[in-house]
């Protein structure tokens, strides 16, 4: 970070005069003789080639070029200090207990927990996919620390994501045109599906819910197979699915947020840590 020859204590020498007007007063901060800060910042000017301090009514104060230099110095010494501290920390270690429904784990996960597993190598994260109203209901038993949830289960937390919710269906097939509507969706009471037949029966469509599955994975297999349109959040289709919408007659959907809920106990080092990367993730995502 410092160019090549400028030593950091000679620095930390020069802001502590420049600051309390006194080599005597910088030596006692440091922990030296007066004679060895004095030498170190005969070295300092040295090596800038330029007069730092000179004596003034109240003291020693900076010269013109001494003021540029003190400014930046400050930055760098924090600078300095904050690298050293970071790699001198210990190592955060323990277990995570991190709950997701399986789509918010393919479609976010994987870049989320590659970068917190390369910066905190000795934490064991123990992913666990299912419905977020399961989730909910083990967040609080205090069987995960924190779950990504789809808004609506009554948890509370932070919105880390909100997007629409799309309709999915099989390519080149006309389901969009039967009657009544063929859908898979979750079980009852969950969001999506709530959200799905509030908008077709805006529209006056009818629907039957031929499949339920508690997760995404199987919606898109009964979709795959040509039975029912199912519903998703933007996300990377299987081969075989497409997105679909007004073009085939089909209402727009609600928006909807992701949540990323804790637990009622205070969240480990970790778990903190894990926390503001999948924050991060997700803004870097957005």
């Amino acid at each position: 970070m410092l160019p090549a020859g400028l030593d950091p204590e000679l620095l930390r020498s020069f802001v502590l005069i420049a600051e309390g007007q006194s080599v005597t007063r910088a030596a006692e901060r440091v922990g030296r003789t007066q004679s060895a800060v004095s030498m170190q910042m005969r070295r300092l000017e040295e090596v800038l080639g330029e007069p730092l301090l000179r004596r003034g009514p109240r003291g020693l104060e900076p010269t013109y070029k001494g003021a540029w230099l003190l400014e930046r110095a400050r930055t760098l010494l924090a600078l300095n200090e904050e690298i050293i501290t970071t790699f001198r920390a210990p190592p955060i270690t323990g277990q995570v207990r991190l709950g997701s429904p399986d789509d918010y784990a393919l479609q976010w996960l994987p870049g989320i927990l590659a970068r917190f597993g390369e910066a905190y190598p000795g934490i064991e994260v123990d992913v666990l996919c299912m419905s977020s109203e399961e989730l909910a209901r083990r967040l609080a038993h205090g069987h995960l620390d924190m779950a990504l949830l789809t808004e609506g289960n009554g948890t509370g937390g932070e919105e880390v994501w909100r997007g629409p919710l799309r309709w999915v269906g099989p390519q080149g097939s006309a389901l969009h045109k039967r009657d009544p509507l063929p859908l898979a969706t979750a079980h009852p009471g969950c969001t999506w599906r709530r959200a799905a037949l509030e908008a077709l029966g805006r529209e006056g469509r009818r629907v039957r819910v031929t499949y339920n599955s508690s997760t995404q994975s199987g919606c898109f297999a009964v979709a795959l197979a040509g039975l029912a349109l199912t519903i998703s959040t933007p996300t990377r289709l299987p081969s075989g699915l497409t997105w679909l919408g007004e073009a085939e007659g089909l209402p727009p959907l609600t928006e909807m947020g992701i949540m990323l809920s804790t637990g009622a106990l205070p969240l480990s080092a970790g778990g903190a840590a894990l926390a503001e990367a999948i924050r991060q993730g997700f803004a870097q995502a957005s």
